[in-house]
């Protein structure tokens, strides 16, 4: 067996579940579910037909860089969301099935492996990110994002012997957990720095089309190097997803856009990989990425929970609004594991504790005293949800 499958650390659902395991919930209450960042709203009824429609092509073994309609599709997505001038269908996209499987594996075509390899993420973070490092041969290093900086990762704080060792380093923005947002600025000197030290970005933007204002999305990485002239978009890659955006998490349907170059690599990993999008998945993603109508109406329905749910917690926990994403990240009065677990016993809700989606470090575990809410369920749900907090909170 590979000796590197022994340095992966189980999954935070994995760890959830071994820490309620001895937890008897009541009965009488309907469980409620805000661990999963699992999107709950319906998929859009088009997008089924789509995919209904394309059943025949079943019958075809799809092409590992996708159909030149999809790829044309999002690339014309890509310069209306992002001001883009250009973006090359044929060399600068590739369509991927789902963003968790792509941020994966790219660590794999990118990362030459050794002991002095070192792939960088944000911390908390997705955990993919490490397991991608580890498998690829690199030491993860964790940035710690904290309220001290905005809950954005600490990049002032990165070595030099860090930046030099550097290799890759993983971006999330909208973040995951805490829906922090790098301004455009930030995302430059990230692009300058890849430059100066010779590294590749790799920009999971997969919550970048849930955010609040509708005149102010967020900025995304490919933005950041058009400002700067960057039009090449040399070292950098975005990955986004249908899963968030369209309510279509079992599609498994996204993209890596930018620099060709590392895209020419990927994709001649991928065509060893066998990991070529269904021909059905494809012609049901064409029909979502060009439609935002539905993704209108889908971010306004998470403000109606927002709005909701923070109305009842902010008078008695410590909860902010994020910049975008559907997560709550707000303190706790206790102990992480300790208010999930009298979540789960007493409410019959299930909570992330925070220092699952972290590693401790010299500073601290930034996930410590926090849990990650997952605001999918029904606005009912998490109103129920955000009540029954405030019930577990008078017990306390």
């Amino acid at each position: 067996m590979n000796p590197l499958l022994e340095l992966l650390q189980p999954y935070p659902f994995e760890r959830l579940r071994t820490l309620l395991a001895d937890l008897q919930p009541p009965s009488e209450r309907a469980p409620i579910l805000l661990s999963v960042g699992e999107p709950r709203h319906p998929s859009p009824a088009f997008v089924l037909e789509a995919l209904t429609q394309a059943l025949p092509r079943l019958a075809n073994y799809p092409a590992t860089r996708g159909e030149d309609a999809l790829r044309e599709t999002i690339a014309g997505w890509l310069q209306r969301r992002f001001q883009l001038q250009q973006i090359d269908p044929d060399t600068q996209v590739l369509p991927v099935n789902g963003t968790r499987e792509a941020l994966f594996a790219f660590a794999q075509a990118v990362v030459a492996p050794g002991p002095e390899a070192l792939v960088l993420s944000p911390n908390p973070f997705y955990q993919i990110y490490e397991g991608a490092a580890l498998l690829a041969g690199a030491r993860p290093g964790f940035i710690n994002a904290t309220a001290a900086t905005g809950y954005l990762p600490d990049f002032a704080g990165v070595t030099e012997d860090w930046w030099q060792r550097c290799q890759l380093l993983y971006i999330c923005s909208p973040g995951n957990p805490s829906g922090a947002v790098m301004p455009l600025q930030q995302l430059q000197e990230l692009v300058e720095l890849a430059e100066k030290h010779d590294f590749i970005i790799a920009s999971d933007e997969c919550y970048s089309e849930i955010y609040g204002d509708e005149q102010h999305p967020p900025p995304g990485l490919l933005q950041a190097c058009a400002a700067l002239g960057n039009d090449d978009y040399h070292r950098c890659v975005v990955f986004h997803s249908l899963s968030k955006r369209s309510n279509l998490p079992g599609l498994r349907s996204g993209f890596v856009a930018g620099d060709a170059r590392v895209l020419a690599a990927f994709l001649r990993y991928r065509t060893y990989h066998g990991c070529a999008m269904p021909l059905h998945h494809q012609y049901a993603s064409i029909a979502a990425w060009s439609d935002e109508q539905h993704v209108v109406a889908n971010r306004q329905l998470y403000r109606e929970k927002f709005d909701a749910v923070l109305g009842i917690l902010q008078p008695r926990l410590d909860v902010q609004r994020p910049d975008a994403g559907f997560y709550l990240w707000p303190s706790t009065p206790l102990d992480d594991t300790e208010f999930a677990r009298q979540l789960y016993a007493r409410e019959h809700l299930t909570v992330v504790p925070g220092r699952y989606l972290a590693r401790d470090t010299a500073a601290g575990n930034p996930g410590a005293n926090r849990v990650r809410l997952a605001l999918v369920a029904p606005i009912d749900d998490c109103i129920d949800a955000a009540r029954r907090i405030l019930r577990c909170l008078g017990e306390s």
